[in-house]
């Protein structure tokens, strides 16, 4: 049995595309709950990756609110990965003001971070970030606000290093500079920074292939037929060829070609659960092309996965089936992909 990489599952579900417009947040304790319940076979997740967003973290609490934090995962027999900052209270392109706060929430997410390190309960993970923009602002002015991204992003990694944390820069469709795989790449590399790198999502990424928001970077036929295989595997080879090296997070996902949105959140990759019978992906096999190189090899880029299950209805979430069928999937892809 493989016991590589860690299997963590994702708090921030209960939060993303919830609250007053949406359904109510399901809190932090009971996220975590039915994470340490989950079990299959006599497995179990290893951890969760958090996101330091409110009702489930204060990020003023410093680092009171980390031992707090790491009191609360442990009491579950979990360990922290990755974190999620909270840079939507900024802007990475927008007033100095609204960048400024964006570097600032960076800045407070990895003294969380180096915190919570310290304790002894986060052996591994990165600090998510976006451009917290949307693809509409940004293409106002593509140019120019793509060099206000680089800007805030290398302001970031500067704050980031000195904390000894990587940045990851999720993929998604709704973001600005970020919305296709080629402005992803073209973002991280006019970065240029050792300690910032690319969060695959499985969902999110389906939807690169796509051309959704950029049609001019679609990967997949514009007349592609689903129940084609070699095509779809042929694009995920393409596309992952081309963001692998800069891949240091993964989540593992479902996706059922569509986009989707709850609540305040823009339309993005659409969150489908693993055994969806919609769903597009083979998840174990698709995984594949994120855990290993063009040669087949292992690239131990990462060393936990983590599922994303965002906008999941609360009907759906609130189910321990769904947690127990995520863990499966989640095994498969280690049994597959995975090393002791």
């Amino acid at each position: 049995m493989n016991t590589y990489p860690k299997l963590h599952n994702a708090t921030w579900p209960g939060i993303v595309g919830k609250g007053p417009d949406s359904e109510p947040v399901i809190s932090l304790d009971k996220m975590l709950a039915m994470t340490a319940a989950a079990e299959v076979d006599g497995v179990k997740f290893d951890g969760v990756d958090i996101g330091l967003l409110p009702p489930h973290f204060d990020i003023e609490s410093g680092k009171e609110g980390a031992k707090a934090l790491a009191d609360k995962v442990a009491a579950h027999g979990l360990e922290i990965g990755s974190l999620v900052a909270p840079i939507w209270a900024g802007n990475a392109m927008g007033d100095k003001d609204a960048r400024d706060t964006f570097v600032d929430m960076v800045r407070r997410s990895c003294e969380i971070g180096a915190e919570l390190r310290k304790i002894g309960i986060r052996p591994n993970g990165i600090v998510r970030i976006d451009s917290a923009a949307g693809v509409a602002d940004w293409a106002k002015d593509p140019k120019g606000n793509s060099k206000l991204i680089v800007d805030t992003f290398q302001r970031a990694c500067d704050v980031a290093a000195d904390f000894g944390e990587r940045l990851a820069a999720e993929g998604e469709i709704c973001w600005g500079g970020m919305h296709s795989w080629r402005n992803m790449i073209q973002t991280l590399e006019a970065v240029d920074r050792p300690n910032i790198g690319f969060q695959a999502d499985m969902s999110h990424t389906l939807l690169y292939t796509m051309g959704y928001n950029c049609p001019e970077d679609r990967i997949l036929p514009i007349d592609y037929q689903w129940d084609d295989r070699e095509v779809l595997k042929a694009s995920l080879k393409e596309l992952t060829a081309a963001l692998r090296p800069w891949t240091i997070d993964f989540h593992v996902a479902q996706n059922d070609g569509t986009v989707h949105g709850t609540g305040s959140h823009d339309k993005t990759g659409r969150h489908c659960q693993a055994t969806d019978p919609n769903g597009k992906l083979v998840i174990s096999e698709d995984a594949g092309f994120w855990l290993r190189d063009e040669k087949g090899e292992l690239t131990k880029a990462f060393k936990h996965i983590c599922w994303d299950g965002c906008m999941f209805s609360n009907s759906v979430m609130e189910q321990q089936k769904t947690w127990n069928d995520i863990l499966a999937a989640m095994i498969q892809v280690r049994n597959a992909h995975g090393w002791s």
